[in-house]
């Protein structure tokens, strides 16, 4: 892609400044006071480059390859289709971002992307190349907590805008918070707080969990909330912690261990492929059904590849399910649209990416400009916009959305409407109330500029 900043938008620009002295009492268009204040602004980031062409860049950076690749092609496909309603204007897009008609403030949006192999260091140096070749006014991607936290740094270094892709560590808007970040999807504390009741009232008191956890922060974090509900609300012992690196094939000494430790639960915080290998392998343990397999922090695909026979019956915390579409008429639009552009029922990371871009369109329509410190600002004004599962809203705190969670149950093989009916949603749960407060885990968002 080439740089999307050429001369004619300089000269619109020049035209804007100098036309505003003669507008009188003309009426102006929506935003233009906005756009024109901003232009006054010393350039920041990849502003005004990136934006003054007739045309916008995006980039995401999403693993393509390795452990998490399914993940991160689901989500790109949401991104992708996001982008695809955005410049058309599509109704579905209306209804989240109402100032939409074609394009972001009258600019067509393009999406550049690169496949991280949920590696940081991948991500970040991909990301830097979209930043100088290609002037990109937004960054997101991740499917990694561990990328995202580097794409934050990243972000408010460079002072580009970063929209955290799956990222489901409690330090993304927690101790790692940047000002340049914002994320729309759930994470460890709110997976936590939301099906710890479910698994308490199911099988009662101090019953005895192993964890398997992915070593790094989404896994430390996850487990940690998960344990802590389970721990002081409940008194659920755990009495192992199996941690393993991101893109183990081989689990069977973690399996061991866990096998011999008197566990009644098998708590699997992996992620990914990982997941998938992790669960099999308990199963051709036979520590599988033995013991209760809970996924805290649902996996987009694992009952697809590890099977319906497995997975009955297992509780999980979740972004989105596609059966929603038989409550949120803005759900049933995004699943029959995604259908028919991919040929299946999306994932919850496909709906993350959509709603991330349809929230974005919303904050700069709102703001009359790209201008990267007014876009924040609409982010944290905590006003009320529409998602596919209803109503929500940022916090002006840590840029974090207040958004249900949904706790969902694994169908029998044979209650199974259709061949990706895998998991019956029981309950769907308000947000805020299962939100730390918003200084809790040492959020600082930083400087505007």
């Amino acid at each position: 892609m080439h740089d999307s900043s050429d001369s004619k938008g300089q000269s619109r620009r020049d035209f804007l400044r100098t036309g505003l002295g003669v507008a009188g009492g003309l009426a102006l268009p929506v935003g233009f006071t906005s756009q024109a204040f901003a232009a006054n602004e010393p350039p920041i980031g990849t502003w005004p480059a990136g934006s003054s062409g007739s045309a916008v860049n995006a980039c995401a950076c999403v693993p393509l390859t390795g452990s998490y690749a399914a993940q991160g092609a689901d989500e790109l496909k949401g991104m992708q289709l996001a982008v695809e309603h955005i410049n058309e204007g599509h109704p579905l897009m209306k209804a989240i971002s109402p100032k939409t008609t074609k394009g972001v403030l009258g600019k067509e949006l393009k999406l550049l992307f690169a496949d991280s192999a949920a590696k940081p260091n991948d991500a970040v140096q991909a990301a830097q190349r979209f930043i100088s070749e290609n002037k990109v006014i937004l960054m997101t991607g991740s499917t990694s907590s561990a990328v995202a936290v580097a794409m934050n740094k990243l972000a408010q270094r460079e002072k580009v805008l970063y929209m955290a892709g799956i990222s489901g560590s409690n330090d993304t808007t927690g101790k790692d918070c940047v000002r340049y970040g914002v994320r729309q999807n759930f994470y460890g504390q709110t997976a936590a707080a939301a099906i710890g009741p479910v698994l308490v009232k199911q099988f009662g008191k101090n019953r005895k969990a192993a964890f398997m956890t992915p070593d790094y922060t989404y896994g430390h974090t996850v487990t940690k909330s998960v344990n802590d509900y389970l721990s002081q609300n409940a008194g659920w012992q755990m009495v192992t912690n199996q941690v393993s690196p991101l893109g183990t094939q081989d689990f069977s000494q973690y399996l061991t261990n866990i096998a011999n430790s008197g566990a009644e639960f098998l708590i699997n915080v992996n992620w990914g492929r990982d997941a998938v290998l992790s669960t099999q392998q308990a199963h051709q343990f036979g520590i599988l059904p033995k013991m209760t397999l809970v996924i805290p922090y649902q996996i987009p695909f694992l009952s697809q590849e590890v099977g319906a026979d497995i997975m009955q019956g297992v509780y999980a915390a979740t972004d989105f399910w596609w059966t929603l579409e038989d409550k949120y008429p803005l759900s049933k639009q995004f699943v029959d649209a995604f259908q028919k552009k991919y040929n299946y029922r999306p994932e919850w990371g496909a709906e993350n990416g959509y709603v991330s871009f349809a929230h974005w369109a919303h904050m700069v329509e709102e703001a009359g400009t790209f201008y990267p410190p007014a876009v924040i600002k609409t982010y944290e004004k905590g006003e009320t916009l529409q998602s596919l599962v209803g109503p929500v809203s940022y916090r002006p705190q840590d840029h974090q959305c207040i958004r249900p969670v949904i706790i969902v149950k694994g169908k029998k093989p044979g209650d199974m409407k259709n061949k990706e009916d895998f998991w019956e949603v029981v309950e769907i749960l308000p947000g805020a109330p299962l939100m730390q407060a918003p200084d809790a885990f040492g959020c600082k968002l930083g400087d505007y500029t």
